[in-house]
């Protein structure tokens, strides 16, 4: 699944453009490399998106198309 997708729908980021956007400025890695928008994400990658000064890192525990809100949160895990 696309980088982008993948944020969206796991609801680390609202939307889909949001999540382009920060793909493009840098501020989001996967395995501690900057990735782009289009780069695909696995189980057992690691992510940092950072926001201004703070910064979030997870691990994408598994990758679905589509998810209820409630159960977007079983996707990944905070470290």
């Amino acid at each position: 699944m696309r980088l982008d997708k993948f944020l969206k729908v796991s609801r680390l980021i609202k939307r889909r453009t949001v999540a382009n956007e920060a793909c493009n400025a840098g501020r989001v890695l996967v395995n501690d490399r900057p990735a782009k928008a289009s780069v695909k994400v696995k189980p057992g990658d690691i992510l940092e998106i950072r926001f201004g000064s703070k910064s979030v890192k997870a691990e994408i525990l598994r990758v679905q198309e589509t998810v209820r809100r409630e159960d977007a949160q079983e996707m990944y895990r905070y470290l």
